[in-house]
């Protein structure tokens, strides 16, 4: 993405005298801004492009990624007639010594078709023909995992997560609902994440290689 970003305070002279334009449109003369004010701005816009500079760099460098990436997947699948990576695209390619891996994984945005309404009443009425008190725990986890948050979206990881659960129930109904989650699930975009990590010689552990501030 580009940023269109001002290296230098824009300032605008009218009637020979120096203004400065404001966030809300006011218009401030020169004169009037402290000179810490000015260092301060001066500074936040030199580290600001740099920044933007970065961001081009890094987005040139993932699109480099994945390109090469995904030749060297097609090259193998050609000569030797083997598709390299998993159903959903992850990958990983080593250096012939294993102590430098590139690994890309695949990761989806999920959420679920109104099906899951139907699902929630069948658990509901498996909890209901339970006997009293030893449905206490899953009466919790099931409203747990069926809370929205203030955006009003529920948390796939929980409801998923209600199909680990190991109830047994000669109806069949509990299975019948877990199903009905299985089948209401909706990808709504995926995004291919790349991993550089290399092997520590003194321990022999595994290091990510941080391509973000925070960890770098």
């Amino acid at each position: 993405m580009k940023h269109d970003i001002a290296t230098e305070l824009p300032i605008e002279t009218i009637n020979g005298v120096e203004y400065v334009t404001l966030a809300k449109g006011d218009m401030k003369p020169l004169s009037a801004i402290k000179p810490e004010d000015i260092e301060e701005d001066e500074m936040v816009r030199r580290l600001s492009a740099k920044a933007a500079q970065m961001n081009e760099t890094l987005a040139a460098f993932r699109e480099e990624i994945f390109t090469e990436a995904l030749a060297m997947r097609e090259l193998l699948a050609e000569k030797y007639g083997v598709k390299k990576g998993g159903k959903k695209g992850n990958i990983t390619f080593s250096t012939v010594d294993t102590s430098l891996r590139l690994s890309i994984k695949v990761g989806e945005t999920l959420t679920f078709g109104p099906a899951l309404e139907v699902a929630k009443e069948v658990i509901d009425g498996c909890i209901r023909r339970w006997s009293v008190g030893s449905n206490d725990n899953i009466r919790a986890l099931v409203d747990q995992a069926f809370q929205v948050d203030k955006a009003g979206k529920i948390n796939t990881d929980r409801i998923l997560g209600l199909r680990r659960l190991k109830i047994e129930d000669d109806t069949g109904d509990w299975q019948k609902a877990m199903d009905i989650i299985s089948d209401s699930v909706r990808v709504m975009a995926s995004k291919e994440y790349a991993n550089f990590y290399c092997t520590d010689k003194k321990t022999g552990s595994d290091r990510r290689v941080a391509l973000d501030l925070a960890n770098a």
